[in-house]
């Protein structure tokens, strides 16, 4: 047996800076093609908390072991109850139970919109609570800088006097 975690395995082929790059591309596009799938079922029955060994899991959506820790590494910060994704093997038992919100948001953050765009979305979320979700999600990474008093504007104190002569002293 390997010394590596299964999800040391995972990232060792997922993220091979070595790999050939059109290979690695094949690599991700087929892993989108699976991770969309799998969260068409999941968000057909949101409310449902899926447990099951990584194992068993992987055997319910069609996949590979190391596919399923794929996932399972995607929507970790996601889950109501993280699941032991350093340390897990084929047989730790893990659950998805994801919080609506806080998913949709990270798949927002991942700029993933073939997982944001999906249409079971919709029997969760109306369209103007997607969209409320989507902006504050952006708006969560914009850094706004605030105002810099300059030293002759007036106090921002409110005493009328120039800031150098006021709080600026």
């Amino acid at each position: 047996m390997s010394e590596k975690t299964i999800l040391e395995q995972w990232r060792g082929i997922a993220y091979d800076q070595q790999a050939d790059k059109n290979k690695l591309q094949r690599f991700w596009a087929t892993y989108f093609n699976i991770e969309k799938g799998i969260y068409e079922k999941l968000l057909t029955n949101p409310d449902e908390v899926v447990r099951g060994s990584v194992k068993e899991l992987a055997e319910r959506y069609g996949q590979d072991v190391l596919t399923m820790v794929g996932f399972l590494d995607g929507i970790n910060d996601s889950l109501i109850v993280k699941n032991p994704i350093e340390t897990m093997d084929e047989n730790t038992i893990v659950n998805l139970g994801f919080d609506k919100e806080l998913l949709y948001k990270n798949m927002v953050d991942a700029r993933a919109d073939w997982l944001y765009n999906l249409p079971q979305w919709d029997s969760i979320f109306t369209k103007e609570q997607q969209k409320a979700l989507y902006l504050e999600q952006k708006k969560s990474g914009t850094v706004v800088k605030a105002h810099k008093v300059g030293r002759n504007d007036p106090c921002p104190c409110g005493s009328g006097k120039k800031y150098k002569y006021c709080c600026g002293r």
